[in-house]
């Protein structure tokens, strides 16, 4: 698990300068797989105190730029964050409750890549999103309607 002193190394490795807030927010996503930006806010303001939803933004599309923290979003979902990157992992989500869970690909050495027809494009990147219910979900009476994400 990254340390502060980790975090420091990835920034300064993605040549970005090394703040309390960008090492706040690495270590909020580190510490919540799958967060959303309020979620994010709130950990990172109970470590530093006041900081602008702007600045968390601001550092968030910097991490993601600079490939240290991954934006996924599920459709119907917000935005959501992971630090996870650069293996081309998917993700099964809950259509009750929202959950989300890391799902490692299943085939040979580039992952998922194989598509039936590339239409001539350069694939460097698929995404696959498994949906379903969660354990905790799937044992309870579902209501008529799944909760929307």
């Amino acid at each position: 698990m990254p340390t502060t002193p980790d975090f420091e190394r990835m920034l300064r490795g993605a040549s970005l300068r090394v703040t309390r807030p960008r090492v706040a927010v690495l270590t909020a996503v580190r510490d919540h797989p799958h967060a959303d930006t309020d979620s994010i806010i709130g950990a990172v303001r109970a470590e530093l105190g006041e900081v602008s939803h702007q600045a968390i933004y601001d550092v968030l599309r910097a991490l993601t730029a600079a490939g240290l923290v991954r934006r996924i979003q599920p459709s119907g979902s917000v935005a959501r964050y992971e630090s996870r990157v650069g293996d081309n992992h998917h993700h099964v989500v809950c259509r009750s409750c929202g959950a989300i869970a890391d799902v490692d690909c299943a085939v040979g050495p580039a992952p998922c890549l194989s598509a039936s027809d590339d239409h001539g494009f350069v694939i460097e990147e698929a995404e696959v999103i498994y949906w379903g219910l969660c354990p905790d979900c799937a044992i309870e009476p579902r209501s008529s309607s799944p909760a929307k994400l």
